[in-house]
């Protein structure tokens, strides 16, 4: 039920205490928010709530809130309003808004200009209003004509000129269609290769070797060739010479998504191999993680950070083949974790004495060693 707020009949702090006595289920709402304010500021004025003693003021409170349906922390900041204010009245929401400059008669001339010019560049833009006013006199420039360019770019974004321009284009992803983007999931068989680049770093001009690195993921069994620099052309080849010395059959090769691996020079040599391509995914850093780790491990161990000239590719190629990836694979051991779950089913990595093998140990350990080779 709606009503006028006249208690003009109360006068006394008693006869408040012998109103809030009555039946709870009473409800009272007022006309409008500003009327409650009012009321509430009348009430705390007329009964002097701040020269009241503590129970009268809880009285006077309760009166509040049964009148005007509000709760004990509205009302509790409505009288801090009127205690630092000296009254209760309502906050106004609306903020102060700077007048526009360029109305919509200024952003059809700017769609009327973009449409007769193919949507040209902010400045080409600014000097073709310009040149409207100022050249061939067209006063309905004059506005749009004082625009900055960085203000040509906001207008464009107004539903006005999306809805009415003729040029709007919205930029296209460069999609690449070759590998796909998917964490290889081995389940504990050979032949899941990941690949990654180390570049031995440059002097002056003159750039450095470029090593590839292959690991497999179940076994860690390891190539690594070098190339004098990292194109297709040289890629292509040693690509080729690595995947043919693995032990076992290769079903997948996943990389980065470096250009270098990612073209189709490479996605061919794979389809002619019959082996799936897969490339890391966005904001999943440990997609290609091993290959990484092997990075530091091995080939930056062993070969440091000085530059060495690209013409050495070919000698270190060849030491790689004859003798060091002899020995990286067997006799050169690495760890395999242990997964272990503990009583809530967290699952954890365990590296423990018996979990270190070769390569070449771990391969002979699996049941399906026999089937991949």
């Amino acid at each position: 039920m709606t009503i006028t707020m006249n208690d003009s009949h109360i006068i006394s702090i008693a006869q408040i205490e012998q109103f809030l006595k009555l039946d709870s289920a009473i409800k009272f709402q007022s006309v409008s928010k500003k009327e409650k304010y009012e009321w509430i500021n009348d009430v705390l004025t007329k009964f002097r709530y701040f020269n009241l003693r503590k129970k009268d003021k809880g009285i006077v409170r309760g009166y509040i809130v049964k009148m005007t349906g509000l709760s004990q922390s509205q009302t509790s900041r409505i009288i801090s309003k009127k205690r630092k204010f000296g009254r209760v009245f309502l906050n106004s929401n609306a903020r102060y808004r700077f007048p526009k400059k360029y109305g919509p008669t200024d952003i059809a001339l700017l769609i009327k200009t973009d449409n007769a010019h193919q949507r040209l560049s902010g400045p080409a833009t600014k000097t073709i209003l310009e040149r409207e006013f100022n050249v061939f006199s067209k006063t309905a420039y004059g506005n749009v004509s004082q625009i900055s360019i960085a203000h040509i770019y906001n207008l464009r974004a107004v539903n006005q000129y999306q809805s009415h321009c003729l040029t709007i284009k919205k930029t296209q992803s460069n999609q690449t269609p070759i590998g796909e983007r998917r964490k290889p999931e081995p389940e504990s068989r050979p032949g899941f290769l990941r690949v990654d680049s180390v570049h031995q770093g440059d002097y002056g001009k003159q750039k450095g070797v470029y090593h590839i690195n292959i690991t497999d993921e179940t076994t860690q069994w390891e190539l690594i060739g070098a190339v004098e620099k990292i194109s297709e052309y040289y890629l292509e080849i040693l690509l080729k010479d690595l995947i043919e010395q693995f032990p076992f059959r290769i079903i997948n090769f996943h990389s980065d998504n470096g250009s270098e691996y990612i073209n189709k020079v490479v996605a061919e040599l794979l389809n002619k191999l019959l082996i799936r391509q897969t490339k890391s995914r966005a904001r999943h850093c440990n997609d290609n993680a091993l290959a990484e780790c092997k990075n530091g491990a091995v080939v930056r161990k062993h070969m440091g950070y000085v530059h060495i000239p690209r013409h050495f590719a070919g000698t270190i190629n060849q030491f790689y083949k004859q003798y060091f990836n002899v020995y990286l694979n067997y006799h050169r051991p690495c760890g395999f974790a242990t997964i272990i779950k503990d009583k809530k089913g967290k699952e954890r990595k365990v590296y423990r004495q018996k979990d270190y093998k070769t390569p070449y140990g771990k391969l002979k350990s699996l049941d399906s060693a026999e089937s991949n080779t």
